[in-house]
């Protein structure tokens, strides 16, 4: 009986000390995903009007990378499915972290540590996801197909420039679907082994970008400890990616990663979430040349809505990046990159986008 006790009250502090810790998460997610104005965002009718005509797509949302369904309306963060229609957005990329390194900053990180591990094993999410990045990527997009399928078919995946077209079309008809395409958030998400990304291919990721906040075996990050260039894996890893039609994503690329890939790219390049330093300069930010760089490989700037990106606290600012951005590398090479629910606090959530075309016009 003593023994009985002993186990019950062994796992009575087990599940304490699991509540809390979930319950930590989900403050983490309010708090670290929150905004700086709440809804409901008021614009002209002249704005709105012109915004309910538009055909929007935003490169980038690690909304995957919490714990809350996007298929419903959810009461923390910045983006889910409801809200997304709301805004009359129709096109959403929903890129995948695998790894978070602890003190995470601008200047200099290494990828010896990983705050996403105890979330992992918090969340009760398949043990292989406890120790592998590419197990946590592919558990992202089987999250995204449950989404779709608890969506009521107002969610749509997008795997091939087939599926798009046929997207848009069915959207004519019908502007209550948006379409959401995978993203990963560097390529440490392969676990060193470039024979990883057929099985990221064949889960339906559609872009990858080479480094995140530290280098990798493929390439070097602009926060990372050495910010090297591509390595020789990187350079096979560029070119199996244009093979497979996956889009390579420059977003928190070094400076040489950038100018190798530019130099050997013959498919057009994307930075999915980014600013400038023509109105924000900081090493987050692209310089002109790297905007010309991008655009001549006819690839695409996503714009971010953060105060990092921008140097600002509203739509104004991210007008100006806009802006900015059209001037140098011209008005077919720019986007929307808004790193929603990308632990950076944000002039509003996603129903808020008609704000930027309120301050555009």
């Amino acid at each position: 009986m003593r023994k009985f006790l002993a186990f019950l009250i062994v796992l009575a502090a087990l599940a304490g000390g699991w509540s809390y810790a979930y319950y930590r998460t989900v403050r983490m997610d309010s708090a670290m995903n929150a905004v700086l104005v709440a809804p409901p965002y008021p614009v002209s009718a002249r704005a709105q009007a012109l915004h309910q005509r538009l055909l929007i797509a935003d490169l980038h949302a690690d909304s995957l990378l919490w714990d809350r369904g996007l298929a419903t309306r959810a009461t923390r963060g910045q983006v889910d499915v409801p809200r997304l229609l709301e805004a009359n957005q129709a096109l959403q990329v929903f890129t995948v972290v695998s790894q978070s390194p602890k003190n995470l900053n601008l200047e200099r990180n290494t990828g010896d540590t990983d705050e996403l591990t105890l979330a992992y094993v918090i969340r009760l999410k398949p043990p292989a996801t406890w120790f592998s990045r590419t197990a946590r990527a592919l558990e992202q997009a089987a999250e995204l197909r449950d989404a779709a399928r608890k969506s009521g078919g107002h969610l749509v995946l997008v795997r091939s420039r087939g599926d798009l077209a046929s997207f848009l079309e069915r959207r004519r008809a019908n502007p209550h679907l948006v379409a959401g395409i995978l993203g990963i958030e560097g390529a440490h998400a392969l676990d060193g082994k470039l024979g990883n990304l057929a099985a990221l291919d064949g889960a339906g990721f559609r872009m990858i970008g080479l480094a995140h906040f530290f280098d990798n075996e493929f390439a070097g990050s602009a926060h990372g400890a050495k910010k090297h260039g591509l390595t020789p894996q990187g350079r096979a890893l560029v070119a199996e990616m244009e093979s497979r039609k996956i889009l390579v994503d420059l977003a928190h690329a070094s400076a040489k990663t950038i100018d190798d890939v530019t130099a050997m790219a013959t498919r057009p390049v994307v930075v999915s979430h980014t600013g400038v330093r023509g109105t924000c300069d900081n090493q987050r930010n692209l310089s002109d040349d790297q905007l010309r760089r991008i655009a001549k490989t006819g690839g695409v700037i996503g714009i971010g809505y953060w105060d990092v990106a921008t140097c600002g606290k509203d739509a104004a600012a991210i007008a100006r990046a806009i802006r900015y951005t059209v001037e140098v590398a011209g008005v077919d090479h720019v986007a929307l990159g808004s790193d929603f629910d990308g632990a950076v606090v944000e002039p509003f959530d996603v129903t808020g986008l008609a704000l930027i075309t309120q301050a555009l016009m």
